[in-house]
């Protein structure tokens, strides 16, 4: 059983018990990408790192490693 099938099952149930259905599948995955997001910047806060932009200077390092390589 899918999401999809597991959505229909529970909004047949939700009807027959005069209940609002629930969500669809989906609906929350921006959210909890954004408190995944939030809770690893805190965490980087408590160990002393910053908390942004250490994608962006890894990746920026990693392409200059390369390019001093001649790669």
């Amino acid at each position: 059983m899918n999401a999809l099938h597991q959505h229909l099952l529970d909004s047949y149930r939700a009807a027959q018990h005069g209940e609002p259905a629930p969500p669809g599948p989906g609906t929350q995955d921006v959210a909890a990408l954004r408190a995944a997001r939030d809770h690893r910047r805190f965490e980087a806060v408590l160990a002393g790192r910053p908390a942004t932009g250490r994608l962006r200077l890894a990746l920026r390092l990693a392409l200059r490693r390369r390019q001093r390589a001649g790669v």
